[in-house]
């Protein structure tokens, strides 16, 4: 007869879990009903699966380290091939001390998460810092502080609800940067002070592993409702075809405060497109991404799928036009859907100065497009 252990009532949990959501999440509950929607979910479930064991399964405050939100092949939280995103869990407990480079982004920022048990995304923001508070020196190398005693510079505090530290790299490049590993920004995270060795795995912190991976899961299943069904933030519509103003957006959980943000669903015909003018504001960073049902970006690998300011061919007048359609128009700033006719588009605009101009967008018939 097999052992009876707290992991074993732990994995039973995490099976029982992914039936539920198997059964629930990816069908009719959740507006999924096509053979391809389904297969959708069952492949953002693996990734958000991945993510839950990279991130979650092991992983302790009182030893953190950094390991990458998300890959070319592991997407999820509306991810981009811009930017390098890490995570690391924390604790109020303790002080760490960061060491890393800018690495020649545009943009750089660390936000600290809480008001989330283990395994749940944050409820809010509760710190920010970016590279233009923060002391660089001339090779894009800092030290950052977190927790403790309070330091005059290049530190945040962490009050008692904190429980992971967010990294966000954006780079305004021609090639996307975060296709290649070789990319990675260097950055590394420690407990200040003397290190304590963790201890050994035992049926207690296995068992505790194995359910914030299920609490991963279900949370970002299970625990959320379909767009149409809860409130959105204000950067968020759910019209398709047309964009909210874009905003900051406060303390949401996993945001970055220094943001603006806009996005709303398109929506497109097999012979249609959607043509969007507009123009970058003055700021450190913009992209528009365009991402499936489940927050995963397209595959920016090896199709267009998204444009920042230095991809975006400009018209005479400094405005661009950007074309959202399903096969090539045969002009500047194509964006691909690979065929979908449903997906997310979604706008950043990093410090800005002055105003965000709305972008515009229309339906156009696919071969008036390339016709114009």
């Amino acid at each position: 007869m097999s052992s009876q252990t707290k992991s074993r009532t732990a994995l039973r949990e995490l099976i029982d879990t992914l039936t539920e959501i198997d059964e629930r999440w990816a069908g009719p509950e959740w507006n999924l009903h096509s053979p391809e929607d389904v297969a959708g979910a069952h492949r953002a479930l693996m990734h958000t699966l991945e993510t839950a064991l990279v991130g979650y399964f092991e992983c302790d405050p009182a030893k953190p380290d950094f390991r990458r939100i998300s890959t070319p092949t592991r997407k999820m939280l509306g991810d981009n091939g811009d930017a390098w995103y890490y995570d690391a869990p924390v604790s109020a407990q303790y002080a760490y001390v960061i060491e890393g480079s800018l690495h020649g982004a545009a943009y750089f920022s660390l936000t600290v998460e809480a008001e989330s048990d283990e395994g749940v995304s944050a409820g809010k923001t509760a710190g920010v810092i970016n590279d233009a508070q923060m002391e660089v020196e001339a090779d894009g190398s800092f030290v950052l502080y977190l927790g403790g005693e309070e330091r005059s510079g290049n530190w945040l505090p962490l009050e008692p609800g904190a429980t992971r530290v967010t990294t966000r790299h954006y780079f305004e490049t021609v090639e996307m940067i975060g296709i290649d590993a070789r990319n990675a920004p260097p950055m590394h995270i420690a407990v200040a002070g003397e290190s304590v060795p963790l201890p050994p795995p035992d049926d207690n912190r296995i068992a505790a592993g194995i359910r914030r991976v299920r609490d991963v899961l279900y949370q970002r299943t299970l625990g959320m409702p379909p767009m149409a069904n809860g409130e959105q933030p204000a950067f968020v519509a759910l019209t398709p075809n047309a964009f909210p103003p874009p905003v900051v957006p406060g303390d949401l959980g996993l945001a970055a405060f220094d943001a603006h943000y806009s996005m709303a669903p398109f929506f497109l015909a097999e012979d249609e497109a959607l043509v969007i003018h507009g123009r970058w504001p003055d700021c450190v960073f913009a992209n528009v991404a365009i991402w499936n049902r489940f927050q995963q970006t397209l595959d920016y690998t090896s199709r267009q799928v998204g444009l920042n300011r230095a991809q975006t061919a400009a018209n005479d007048d400094g405005s661009f036009t950007i074309v959202i359609a399903h096969q090539d128009p045969g002009i500047p700033n194509w964006i691909d859907t690979e065929g979908n006719p449903f997906g997310l588009v979604f706008w950043r605009f990093f410090l800005v100065k002055g105003g965000v101009e709305t972008p515009q967008a229309e339906v156009r018939k696919l071969v008036d497009v390339k016709a114009a």
